[in-house]
């Protein structure tokens, strides 16, 4: 069975943004590829044709990601807005943190892998920072290990 009965865990959101990016992939992307290759058919020769195999190798990316997502979607566990507790840390809910050698504050989103996104401080479950965090609960103090060595985290809040 290996990484594709892998359960994908989304939030209502993640669903949505997969779902249009499935769709864009359908609709418009794979006729830009079907046309690319008709395109650089036409240009004949296709043992020099570096137009033909760009084009080929972008439909086998397309529907490489379109399979990808569609099996996503497909074994996916939503996250319930109601499912989500505030007493520990889980996915989908959002944590208030102090870095306590920075003294900085921090609001990250547990988000399953599917949909972490590092710029907008939506970070994976299967992340260090999101592992660490896990089950843990207001007032708590995390170490997380880290290339650069430990970061010490104290939870302030969690919030929906």
């Amino acid at each position: 069975m290996g990484e594709s009965s892998k359960q994908t865990v989304l939030t209502y959101e993640g669903v949505k943004k997969l779902e249009e990016e499935l769709e864009y992939l359908k609709t418009v992307k794979r006729k830009e590829v079907t046309q690319k290759i008709k395109t650089a058919l036409s240009f004949g020769d296709l043992s020099e044709n570096s137009e033909y195999d760009e084009a080929k190798n972008d439909q086998a990316f397309v529907e490489g990601r379109i399979a990808l997502l569609e099996n996503m979607l497909k074994s996916a566990k939503v996250i319930d807005e109601d499912d989500i507790t505030t007493d520990t840390v889980g996915i989908g809910c959002t944590v208030k943190v102090k870095d306590l050698e920075f003294n900085d504050e921090m609001d990250y989103t547990i988000v399953g892998s599917a949909e972490a996104d590092p710029t907008k401080l939506k970070i994976s479950n299967e992340s260090p920072v999101g592992r660490s965090l896990l089950g843990k609960k207001v007032g708590d103090t995390v170490e997380v290990d880290v290339p650069d060595g430990v970061i010490r985290y104290t939870i302030l809040e969690i919030t929906k």
